[in-house]
């Protein structure tokens, strides 16, 4: 695996969403191909399958202008998704993982799979606050072990005294 996305700050989870426009013809019905690329992406950029993929095929009688394939692999730190959508081969991908992962290696191995003539993409990092202690937001615990002189903490703050 390639060098990993670097970021300033320490997010909860990283997603990488891909649309992918005139796919390679038959690729968005190709339901092997699909569970293929939802099963190896998994391996290929480091992560852990919770269970195997999950394709499944549009019905295509009652949704014939969705006519295509949704998939998903379930992981450890998140999923990667899949939809396709036949008539058009067009094809959106979504890689969410709660630890960083080789953005450049993740569209290439995209671009290998399904050759798109045109790829849009839009990265996000997820959850910046999560790991901050710093925020506008605090805790508040009250110890009564003291009373009538409560001990009162809050996080991110000097303990205050009221009495």
């Amino acid at each position: 695996m390639a060098s990993e996305n670097k970021s300033s700050s320490k997010a909860f989870g990283f997603q990488l969403l891909l649309d992918l426009y005139n796919c390679r013809p038959g690729v968005c019905d190709d339901i092997a191909l699909c569970y293929q690329f939802l099963d190896e992406v998994v391996e290929s950029l480091g992560m852990a399958k919770q269970a195997p993929p999950n394709i499944f095929r549009s019905p295509v009688d009652q949704f014939p202008d969705k006519a295509g394939l949704s998939g998903w692999a379930p992981l450890i730190e998140s999923s990667v998704v899949i939809h396709t959508l036949s008539l058009t081969n067009f094809i959106s991908i979504d890689i969410y993982c709660c630890k960083a992962f080789d953005v450049e290696f993740a569209k290439d191995f995209c671009r290998k799979f399904f050759s798109p003539e045109r790829m849009d993409e839009q990265y996000i990092e997820r959850g910046v606050d999560y790991y901050r202690t710093e925020t506008n937001y605090h805790s508040l615990s009250v110890d009564k072990t003291d009373a009538p002189n409560p001990q009162i903490t809050l996080t991110g703050k000097q303990s205050v005294n009221p009495g």
